[in-house]
């Protein structure tokens, strides 16, 4: 099975558990980690909008809490005929523990769509390395 067929498979199955009965916008992510595993998120609404958790922000939470700590490439799912990229504050998140290479893959029901990189998506980054002294 080829790399992006699996991550199209994992990325579906984890958009199931999103739970959106706000927005009804079902979002589903799946990281690879460095050391080749897969960790899987979906979004996570609450009735007090702010308090939810997108699926990438659960996605990384996964890999933190199995030890790990960097980001080889992601995928996303959303919902609708448009591009569903990570937002802002996802893109940092992935910023922290990926780099300006990490490859960010978009789906939509129907299959793969787009490739991006980090540094396409989030240009000129902030990141650890700022703070390196």
């Amino acid at each position: 099975m080829d790399r992006l067929d699996k991550l199209f498979d994992l990325v579906k199955k984890a958009q199931t558990y999103a739970y959106a009965p706000y927005s009804n916008f079902n979002v589903g992510a799946v990281i690879l980690s460095e050391n080749g595993n897969y960790y899987s998120g979906a979004n996570i609404e609450n009735a007090a909008y702010p308090q939810g958790c997108c699926a990438e922000q659960s996605a990384i939470a996964a890999m933190i809490m199995n030890g790990e700590k960097k980001i080889k490439e992601i995928a996303v799912i959303g919902m609708g005929d448009l591009l569903c990229t990570p937002c802002g504050g996802c893109r940092q998140k992935i910023r922290e523990f990926g780099n300006s290479n990490t490859q960010i893959h978009i789906f939509s029901q129907a299959g793969f769509q787009k490739t991006f990189t980090l540094e396409e998506l989030l240009p000129e980054s902030f990141g650890p390395d700022n703070l390196s002294m």
